[in-house]
């Protein structure tokens, strides 16, 4: 029930049950320090996590029979994610027997017609050639989630209740424990709990109840599938194996087995996954319905149709793999007004927010949010909670915000290599050296480190936005100029440039307090700003071929708040430069780019 009275519900039908003795119908109303509702990959790691760090006793209520019978969708981690499932949770063991490591995120363009376009080769890639540092996955959600809940029934602390049926919370207040009835094979259960989790997914029962759904800018829909047997990207080709063991690409590409990656085929406004699982594959469309007819694309088979007209390649494969299991969403974002509260609730995993599969940011969510509801339920000792709080959910927003532009600006830049490259590579520096950093270390959740880190964080807020509109106005240049694509596959790896290997280094700086912490941001701060700085004398450049767009004096000039988003004016803010200015010197390495249009590169030098 709610502070006007009202009682927070989630029916669901039962079947066998599984319930405490101590919980038998008859009993007393028992407490428990923390109930989660809900026993997804959310709700199930917040469980583990709080075993394991903050010792409490943990109750676990969800409708459905736990594991789950259907397959789950949501299988790439990246750097962040990964850490925690594997080293935070402490699953490493599980997840390297069980489950594939992931070779990064690769990116394919068509760049051939005809019999090349059927074929791997007849792509542009961009890539990372070399496994990161801090293991990924290729995760079986199923096989996952079920691991998390053995190791949690192991515990005399966790208790698990499902399915349930007619779950009631009554919300307390102003520190006022929290109480709650369910059923379980037709008896009634009831207890208090000190806080209460919404991990319901997207039933999001707090949210709905309390009100705080909100709309996100967000317009996408996405269609999924999983079909019998590994669909290899290297395997479809009309080359024999000889050749593809020895093809020159190697040289570049590398020799690990590119279906370890989450591969992305893209087009203006949608990309095409596949993930390899043991025994079966992942695939899934995800669009911006502007540019994707919904209909033709929201079942599976009309999805694999449809892809096989845009990637040629898979009509080689997947008409012929048998579908095992379907999903799908017409819309899928939504924001929340409020993730936690001193009231002692709070919401994790997609019962709160959820942005974009792109770049995989689930997990991460799901990190980060369950680190700072363990730290809250962890120091939650009588001492009021506003203040702590306070930051844990401006920490929660910006974690969410941040990603916005990636998704409701630029999502057309998927349908061009450079394009997405100079984006993607920027994303991939943030994220390295202001998220991963930072997470390793444990600094989230330090009182010290959240301000400092939050202001920081705020100066890369209008250079993110000005470069994610530039680069969408890039895309609609190159669009309407015929400058979309090249005339022969290109290669680029990512970490060609020396910003992305800086950030990378982070990786590395492990230990350190706040201020040392801060002492490495500020760097990566002056880091970002060049990398920023190129992109935008990138794309003057490339415009233009005016050799101004690369002088020292446009590019210190440069002023983010006032960026131009179309080219063209970007281009006239030149005329105010002398021809034979200084070039800019960079201080780390810049990736040479006129790989994407060579011909009119040597035309302009």
């Amino acid at each position: 029930m709610t502070g006007d009275g009202r009682y927070l519900s989630a029916a669901a039908g039962a079947r066998e049950p599984r319930y405490h003795p101590a919980l038998m119908p008859g009993d007393a109303a028992d407490r428990c320090d923390v109930l989660i509702v809900g026993g997804g990959l959310a709700g199930l790691a917040l469980a583990r996590q709080l075993l394991l760090q903050a010792d409490r006793r943990v109750r676990l209520v969800d409708r459905q029979p736990l594991p789950p019978s259907r397959q789950k969708v949501g299988e790439a981690t990246v750097q962040l994610s990964g850490y925690y499932f594997a080293r935070v949770l402490e699953m490493e063991e599980h997840l390297l027997r069980h489950h594939y490591m992931k070779y990064n995120l690769r990116f394919h363009w068509p760049a051939a017609s005809g019999a090349e376009a059927a074929a791997l080769e007849g792509h542009s890639q961009s890539y990372i050639r070399n496994l990161s540092n801090i293991a990924t996955y290729q995760l079986d959600r199923n096989a996952f989630e079920a691991e998390l809940l053995r190791v949690n029934q192991a515990d005399p602390r966790f208790e698990l209740f499902a399915p349930a049926a007619d779950l009631e919370v009554e919300l307390g207040e102003g520190g006022a424990t929290h109480g709650y009835r369910f059923r379980v094979d037709g008896r009634e259960i009831a207890g208090e709990a000190r806080w209460v989790v919404d991990a319901t997914g997207r039933g999001r029962v707090l949210t709905r109840r309390l009100a705080l759904d909100r709309p996100s800018p967000i317009r996408h829909g996405s269609t999924y599938a999983w079909v019998e047997g590994l669909v290899d990207v290297e395997r479809l080709t009309s080359r024999s194996a000889r050749e593809v063991r020895l093809k020159p690409e190697r040289s570049t590409l590398g020799h690990l087995p590119p279906f370890l990656a989450t591969n992305h085929f893209c087009g203006e406004g949608f990309w095409f996954w596949l993930i390899p699982l043991h025994g079966r594959t992942s695939l899934g469309l995800v669009y911006d319905r502007e540019r994707v007819p919904y209909r033709e694309v929201c079942t599976a088979e009309g999805m694999i149709e449809w892809v096989c007209r845009q990637f040629p390649l898979f009509a080689r494969d997947l008409p012929q793999r048998r579908i095992v299991e379907r999903g799908g969403f017409a819309s899928f974002a939504h924001d929340c007004a409020q993730v936690i509260s001193p009231d002692r609730w709070a919401l994790v995993g997609e019962a709160g927010r959820f942005s974009d599969p792109l770049y995989s940011p689930g997990g991460d969510l799901i990190a980060l949010q369950n680190t700072l509801v363990v730290d809250a339920i962890r120091g939650d000792d009588g001492t009021p909670l506003a203040d702590r709080l306070r930051f844990h959910e401006a920490l929660a927003r910006v974690f969410y915000e941040s990603y916005l532009p990636s998704y409701a600006v630029s999502y057309d830049t998927l349908g061009d290599q450079e394009a997405f490259s100079l984006r993607y590579t920027w994303e991939l520096a943030v994220y390295f050296s202001f998220y991963v950093f930072p997470f390793v270390n444990d600094l989230f959740t330090e009182p010290t480190f959240a301000p400092g880190y939050l202001r920081r964080l705020a100066r890369l807020g209008p250079v993110n936005k000005a470069l994610h509109r530039l680069l969408a106005g890039f895309y609609r240049w190159k669009r309407a100029h015929g400058r979309l694509g090249s005339a022969a596959p290109v290669h680029y790896d990512f970490m060609e440039s020396g910003h992305l290997r800086a950030a990378e280094a982070c990786f590395y700086k492990v230990g350190l307090d706040s201020e040392a912490a801060r002492r490495v941001l500020d760097e990566q701060l002056v880091h970002l700003d060049e990398l920023a700085r190129f992109v935008v004398s990138h794309v003057a450049w490339s415009v233009s071929g005016d050799p101004r767009a690369r002088s020292a004096a446009f590019v210190r000039g440069i002023d983010f708040e006032r960026l131009a988003a179309e080219p063209a004016e970007l281009v006239a803010s030149l005329r105010g430069f002398p021809h034979d200015g200084a070039p800019q010197a960079w201080a780390l390495p810049v990736p040479c780019l006129q790989r994407f249009a060579p011909a009119l590169a040597e035309a302009k030098e």
